[in-house]
């Protein structure tokens, strides 16, 4: 799997889970959503995502 096809696995599967750990859980774990959210903005200004380093790391190619 390439490293572009795992981060937006991880980010969807990630939405996912908050989505359902909110309406099942607790209401305030949409702020976990948020999160991944500014996340994927920023990310989108700075070319940069903390999921990308983690992932070259663990050996995915780009």
């Amino acid at each position: 799997m390439k490293l572009n096809d795992a981060l937006r696995l991880i980010a969807g599967v990630m939405i996912c889970i908050s989505l359902l750990l909110q309406q099942f859980h607790d209401p305030l774990w949409i702020w976990f959503t948020v999160f991944i959210a500014l996340n994927l903005i920023q990310s989108a200004f700075s070319k940069w995502c903390p999921m990308i380093t983690l992932l070259k790391k663990l050996g995915f190619e780009e």
